[in-house]
């Protein structure tokens, strides 16, 4: 069988250099505007808030008009300091933030603004503490911050699920260019329901965790590949330590060292002692602006002769 790469120290120091003059470039080219639109889009949600509410000062008596509209539902999450997720506030409120459940529940209703009031961003709303009528200075000043702090958090979630859905398509169009068959997504129990030889197929779960892409390599071996993009090094330890290394060790275990190859497509910002730790714990490392490593890797794992 044909060899996993091994990247030494130097190498992987030379390519996540790479991989960060990329993610630069990347960046300084992504349009204002994306930024512009989001932020215009939430001044209007949290201003609609503020009206909706007598600028919060009457949430409980608007309880339904607020949690039954997601715009408004949304904006709610974000006066608190720091906003909360949707997972988050259903735990926190005992609740479910479906509308047909919160109108027949008011109890419930009652415990989501309840449990978003309790977290009040004190320095946005001071009004609310001081238990006055805000000035219109400052009823502005918290539209445009929460809309900044809304449109931010949007802008880096669209940045993750763009990179990354980038990345799987990119991957996905290198294997379809050197003879590989997409099949369906399926569950993988045992190596006999994962891709045959040739094949690969989309986000499926393998054993007992998820893989962005199950590949059939040529010799028989199945390799499992994560798609990782970081936007900082910090990032980089939940994604490829916390997160890949952590899912090849199950991995390896699950099905063997000897039957599986547990890979991740790198792009973004690494560090070199993450990616180091990453490659000692059985994780091959390949980079999405070397693509043609990784293909020219897996076609060196058909058979002699074939």
């Amino acid at each position: 069988m044909h060899p996993t790469p091994h990247w030494s120290d130097d190498e992987l120091e030379v390519d996540r250099r790479v991989a960060i003059t990329c993610f630069r470039d990347e960046r300084v080219q992504e349009p204002l505007e994306q930024y512009l639109d989001a932020f215009d889009s939430y001044r209007g949600a949290v201003e609609d808030l503020l009206e909706t509410s007598v600028d919060l000062t009457q949430l409980s008596e608007n309880t339904l008009a607020v949690l039954t509209d997601p715009a408004l539902l949304e904006a709610l999450r974000y006066i608190a300091g720091p906003p909360i997720s949707e997972d988050d506030l259903k735990t926190l409120a005992d609740a479910s933030l479906a509308p047909s459940r919160l109108k027949n529940d008011r109890g419930m209703a009652s415990r989501v603004v309840e449990t978003v009031l309790i977290a009040l961003d004190r320095r946005r709303f001071p009004w609310i503490v001081e238990g006055r009528d805000p000035e219109p200075a400052e009823r502005d000043a918290a539209a445009l911050a929460s809309a900044a702090l809304m449109a931010t958090q949007r802008l880096s979630t669209t940045r993750r699920t763009l990179g990354k859905n980038t990345q799987e398509e990119a991957v996905s169009g290198a294997l379809t260019a050197t003879g590989f068959t997409l099949v369906p997504t399926r569950r993988i129990a045992t190596l006999e329901d994962a891709p045959k030889d040739g094949e690969f197929c989309r986000e499926s779960l393998f054993g007992t965790r998820k893989a962005d892409l199950i590949i059939g390599l040529w010799d028989g071996r199945k390799m499992a590949l994560e798609c990782k993009v970081s936007n900082s090094s910090t990032n980089s330890v939940k994604r490829l330590n916390n997160d890949a290394a952590a899912k090849a060790q199950v991995w390896l275990a699950e099905f063997g060292r000897l039957q599986t190859v547990p890979a991740a497509m790198l792009s973004g910002v690494f560090k070199r002692h993450n990616l180091a730790a990453a490659q000692k714990d059985g994780l091959c490392l390949f980079w999405a602006h070397k693509l043609d490593v990784f293909t020219d890797w897996i076609d060196a794992t058909r058979p002699y002769g074939a």
